[in-house]
């Protein structure tokens, strides 16, 4: 079973955090931000930023031992945008939301791509905040944030949730119902949703994703306590758990070579009716 991970580097080949590395704004006055792609639109395989391993490769998650998938859900084919994160942000377990009445998931916070573009695993793109989902996942806050990837032809047109739904109409009850039942085929219930499933507006995401993003300051200055996470970095430098180059080198250089790549198991093509 192949679970290594893909450590990032930047333009200049300095091995980098993607959890704390990536700016979080590409523009800070005009609110574009970064985001990570961990899933690339229509693919099955569950990746994510690894938070508990130094310089937080992308991962394929694992549960009971088998790597995970996320089935397919009619009338879906895996992921339906790009999903990702936004780097330099963090939903604080210990922190209670006022609307959600739930704590944070000790992730960064999540995003749903609509562009046009398929992206590729890893690829940072500059996005547009929209909207956002709330998610309550076993008692836990998860945002799901919908931006639109600057790149996109669109990009001008969209610039809230309200515009979401006149010019894809059908995305984003799509979205509420993917979220709802991608667990189902799992045996498990369909998920719960705060505000009755509501999606809030630009400005509330804005509110949401800027207080992520201070909680994280307070996590990579050691202000908070980060518990299993794994605050290595490159680039904060006034973290105190900034590194070396010479000691990124040696987190890669431990990492356990790449093999050869496991078949997709055959049930990863099923589909269900729920």
């Amino acid at each position: 079973m192949m679970n290594q991970g893909q450590i990032q580097g930047n333009t200049e080949g300095k091995y980098v955090s993607p959890f704390h590395d990536i700016p979080i704004y590409a523009d800070e006055a005009q609110n574009i931000f970064h985001a990570v792609v961990e899933v690339p639109r229509w693919t099955n395989a569950k990746m994510e930023i690894a938070t508990k391993d130094p310089l937080n490769p992308l991962k394929q998650d694992i549960k009971k031992g088998n790597l995970r998938y996320v089935a397919n859900v009619f009338p879906h084919k895996g992921y339906i945008w790009n999903y990702g994160a936004i780097p330099q942000t963090w939903e604080d377990p210990g922190h209670k939301d006022a609307d959600t009445g739930c704590c944070g998931d000790n992730d960064p916070i999540d995003i749903c791509d609509i562009g046009y573009k398929v992206c590729s695993r890893g690829e940072v793109i500059k996005v547009k905040v929209l909207g956002t989902l709330a998610l309550i996942d076993e008692g836990e806050t998860d945002w799901k944030v919908i931006v639109i990837n600057m790149e996109d032809p669109e990009a001008n047109n969209f610039n809230n949730i309200d515009d979401v739904r006149r010019l894809k109409p059908g995305y984003l009850e799509a979205t509420f119902e993917w979220f709802k039942k991608y667990k189902v085929p799992d045996g498990k219930p369909e998920n719960q949703f705060a505000f009755n499933g509501e999606f809030k507006d630009r400005d509330f995401a804005l509110k949401t994703v800027k207080e992520t993003h201070e909680f994280w300051k307070a996590l990579i200055s050691k202000k908070t306590n980060a518990g299993e996470l794994n605050c290595t970095n490159t680039c904060v430098t006034d973290s105190p758990f900034c590194c070396s180059t010479t000691d990124a080198k040696a987190v890669v250089d431990a990492a356990c070579v790449f093999g050869p790549e496991d078949p997709i198991p055959s049930a990863v093509d099923k589909w269900f009716y729920v």
